[in-house]
C-alpha cells in the first residue's frame, strides 16, 4: 500500500491574471483573486507563486487572514498590520464576518432555497479530499438561494452562504444536495467537471466590522461566469 509521500504532487499551472484591488486603507486590504491562483505558497518548490506573495512585493508585511481554494475566485481580505490581523482573525472565529458566493451547479434545484447542515472532516488515505463524517466531522452550515435556473443547459446559479468555514465545505454540500459544481475536479463527476474550463465558484461578497473603526463595511466583487 503507497504511502502519501509516494504520491506525486501537484504543479500548478502558472496564473497571468493579476491580482485586483478592491479596497485598501492603513489596516486592511481587499483583493480579487483570479481562479488558479494560491492564496498561500505550496509546499513544493514549483508552488511558490501566490496572492500573498505577489502582495508582499508592494506590502513586505502583509499577514494573511483566511484563504480561498486554488480553483475558486474572488473577495480575499489581508491585514497590514499586526492589530488588524488579530481582530480579523477574532471575527472570523467569531463567525461575524459574513461571506456570499455564487456558484453555477448542474441540474435544476427543487427549492428556491434552504440549508445543507453536514459535518466534514479530512479524508486521510485520500488528502486533500473532505468527506462528511457524522461520528468524527466538524459542523459545517450553509445557506443557499437559487438564482437563476437555466433549463436549457440543466444547470442553476446559486447564492451559497458559508456559516462555517470548512475546507471544501461549498463543494460538498452541492454535491450533497444533488447538483455538484460544474468545473469541480474534486467532488463532480468527469462529466460535469468537463463543462467548465474553471470551477464555477466565486466569493461574491464578503462583510464585517472594521477592525479598527467598528463600522460595518460591505465589499462585493462582479462574479466573472
Amino acid at each position: 500500500m503507497s504511502s502519501l509521500a509516494d504520491k506525486p504532487y501537484y504543479i500548478v499551472p502558472t496564473c497571468h491574471e493579476r491580482v485586483g484591488t478592491i479596497y485598501r486603507d492603513d489596516h486592511v486590504l481587499l483583493i480579487n483573486k483570479p481562479a488558479f491562483l494560491l492564496s498561500v505558497p505550496g509546499r513544493a518548490p514549483e508552488n511558490k507563486d501566490c496572492a500573498v506573495r505577489r502582495l508582499a512585493i508592494k506590502d513586505p508585511g502583509i499577514r494573511l487572514v483566511h484563504r480561498l481554494d486554488l480553483d475558486t475566485s474572488g473577495i480575499m481580505v489581508f491585514a497590514l498590520t499586526r492589530q488588524a490581523q488579530s481582530q480579523l482573525s477574532r471575527l472570523f472565529q467569531q463567525r461575524t464576518v459574513k461571506k456570499r458566493y455564487q456558484a453555477v451547479v448542474h441540474g435544476l434545484v427543487e427549492k428556491d432555497q434552504g440549508s445543507i447542515e453536514l459535518p466534514l472532516i479530512a479524508d486521510w488515505p485520500n488528502r486533500p479530499l473532505q468527506k462528511v463524517c457524522y461520528e468524527t466531522g466538524k459542523p459545517a452550515l450553509t445557506h443557499y438561494q437559487v438564482l437563476e435556473r437555466d433549463e436549457v443547459h440543466n444547470r442553476t446559479r446559486l447564492a451559497l452562504s458559508p456559516v462555517t468555514g470548512r475546507s471544501h465545505q461549498l463543494r460538498i454540500h452541492c454535491r450533497e444536495l444533488g447538483h455538484p459544481i460544474i468545473g469541480c475536479d474534486m467532488y463532480a463527476p468527469p462529466e460535469i467537471e468537463a463543462l467548465s474550463s474553471r470551477l464555477l465558484l466565486h466569493a461574491q461578497w464578503l462583510a464585517f466590522n472594521h477592525p479598527l473603526t467598528g463600522l460595518w463595511q460591505e465589499f462585493t466583487s462582479p462574479c466573472p461566469f
